[in-house]
């Protein structure tokens, strides 16, 4: 029996497949369209396994909201090639629609929706089938509830931010706080909000800085008081260049490794706790101000906060959740 070009559209619209896979598939089951389907989801899971090892770095990133309910999905595949084609941005928006008109909450739910001929999960299978490319969902994220913006970085679909404030301050309020966040990745709403494990990661940073720079000025003070190059004096690599320069002696090596020693043993036993707190503290205040989202500079008017910025559509408004997700590295 002949393929028909009716067939070969109902076989893509089943399965999303090319037409020539379409055809291929008809053709080797003598236009049985079960036994199509079959095959191309045979051919996909074959591609898929195949490509398990791969990295998919690259994809489709889109963010949704309607009255109640909004959400974040990324569909991620390998190169940028398959990223912008129309029909694999088509099959995340799908996705993401289907996954906000039953309000799923988790990922798992999005990949069990009735897809197709199948499921979600089956329907990326199969796509990974057709692209030859490795493909997976990934980076969902959901907000409940009203006053939502979303916002896709340049329209670019790698970045797509997601704000929602306590009261209707406006959608224009909404979508420059998500722009904010987009441009800023803050780790939190408030100094509140912060993990008290991120807290505890960061002053310990902080400390430790502190007490690093606090021995590094009484070793340069002691050198140069001593009468040494700092340059030299720095590490043993320069130390070296020193020596084969003639611009130290042996002697005068051994007495800046002395120096070293003795004068950070000596300042980390005397150095006063109280004033190691209090310079760390102040690092802490830095990094609340840099990376909560209402305490961060306001990147259209770097004059005011970004509460500041809320409070004057809204004096009540705040932010009570953001999400946000990209492909790229930063």
């Amino acid at each position: 029996m002949a393929v028909t070009i009716a067939d070969i559209q109902k076989l893509r619209k089943l399965t999303g497949a090319g037409m020539s896979d379409c055809k291929k598939a008809l053709e080797e089951t003598n236009n049985d369209i079960d036994a199509a389907v079959e095959v191309i989801r045979a051919k996909g899971k074959a591609v898929a396994a195949k490509r398990s090892d791969r990295e998919a770095s690259e994809g489709c990133v889109l963010c949704k909201a309607v009255p109640g309910f909004a959400a974040t999905i990324a569909l991620k595949c390998e190169t940028d090639f398959v990223a912008n084609n129309a029909d694999f941005i088509k099959l995340t928006q799908d996705i993401l629609d289907l996954a906000i008109a039953n309000k799923c909450k988790t990922l798992d739910e999005v990949k069990a929706l009735p897809m197709g001929a199948g499921d979600v999960a089956q329907a990326v299978v199969d796509r990974s089938g057709i692209t030859g490319e490795k493909m997976e969902l990934d980076g969902y994220q959901v907000i409940e509830g009203d006053n939502v913006s979303v916002y896709n970085h340049q329209g670019k679909n790698m970045l797509c931010t997601m704000v929602q404030l306590s009261t209707p301050a406006g959608e224009e309020v909404g979508h420059q706080v998500a722009m904010q966040v987009a441009a800023m990745n803050p780790v939190s709403i408030s100094e509140a909000d912060v993990p008290e494990q991120v807290k505890e990661n960061e002053m310990k940073v902080a400390v430790e800085k502190t007490i690093e720079e606090q021995v590094e000025k009484a070793v340069q003070n002691a050198l140069k008081k001593a009468g040494y190059n700092l340059y030299i004096a720095e590490n043993e690599e320069h130390i070296a260049e020193g020596i084969a320069k003639g611009n130290i002696t042996e002697a005068q090596a051994d007495d800046i490794r002395r120096i070293k020693t003795e004068t950070a043993a000596q300042k980390q036993a005397s150095m006063p706790q109280e004033m190691v707190q209090k310079i760390a503290q102040g690092r802490m205040n830095k990094f609340y101000k840099e990376n909560c989202l209402l305490n961060q500079d306001y990147i259209m008017d770097g004059s005011k906060t970004v509460a500041a910025f809320i409070k004057e559509a809204d004096k009540d408004c705040t932010v009570t959740a953001f999400t946000r997700f990209t492909l790229r590295a930063e």
